[in-house]
């Protein structure tokens, strides 16, 4: 499997989460200063406690993303390992974050890092996880979000990318949700979208590289070389 992935994002990505989270310690601390030593300057120490805490949210958000080892590029790394050189898969190197372009089709896949059981409910047509630490999931650090909206406009962003290639007419454009945590127990065969865990991925993959929806070597060359199979420096 050939790896295109953006080195210099990834870089950049993990020192804004860095940065980020060792700012927002500091005007959290400022603003507890101001609040004990200016008791008349509250609204100070409520602008600290406000820019803080949104620093914060954005350290941790990149730091999740960029910043942890292995990173969710690398979990699928791992989860892919073992495919061929017909499959090239693209990591901040596409209109979408992760794509995998081979045999299989094209597939736009999207890492989760929760933990515990993961289910889809049908009755609300959301994916939810049972269990989980009440802090994370206050600061919504924790929640699986909203998938069907990333994977709608995940969708239209590539259609729109390769949109662009003369003369090709886009095949079906497939996702999949990829847990990667080893604590996460996926039951959501429900689900309207592929809903897995990492390690079950590769096999979900070659069975759909036989299948009537697998992708022509014309095809997915076409792809390829329109993405290029090495980084953009």
């Amino acid at each position: 499997m050939i790896i295109v992935r953006n080195e210099k994002l990834i870089k950049r990505n993990a020192q804004i989460g860095k940065y980020s989270g060792i700012i927002s310690i500091a005007i959290l601390g400022g603003g507890m200063y101001l609040s004990f030593r200016y008791q008349d300057q509250i609204m100070y120490s409520l602008v600290a406690l406000i820019v803080g805490f949104t620093l914060s949210q954005v350290g941790i958000f990149y730091s999740n993303r960029f910043g942890r080892s292995p990173r969710p590029d690398q979990e699928l790394d791992n989860a892919l390992k073992g495919l061929d050189d017909q499959y090239a898969l693209y990591h901040y190197e596409s209109p979408v974050t992760h794509l995998l372009v081979g045999p299989a089709g094209i597939w736009i896949l999207f890492p989760y890092v929760q933990k515990g059981k993961i289910i889809f409910d049908e009755k609300k047509g959301r994916w939810k996880k049972i269990g989980g630490n009440f802090y994370l999931k206050f600061f919504a650090q924790d929640s699986i979000g909203n998938p069907a909206q990333e994977i709608n406009s995940g969708i239209k962003r590539l259609h729109k990318g390769l949109g662009k290639i003369p003369d090709y007419e886009i095949p079906v454009i497939k996702s999949a949700l990829v847990f990667t945590n080893e604590l996460a127990e996926v039951d959501a065969d429900n689900a309207p979208y592929p809903t897995l865990h990492a390690r079950q991925l590769k096999k979900v993959i070659r069975k759909e590289a036989k299948g009537d929806t697998a992708l022509p070597i014309h095809s997915l060359k076409t792809v390829q070389d329109f993405l290029g199979l090495a980084p953009l420096n």
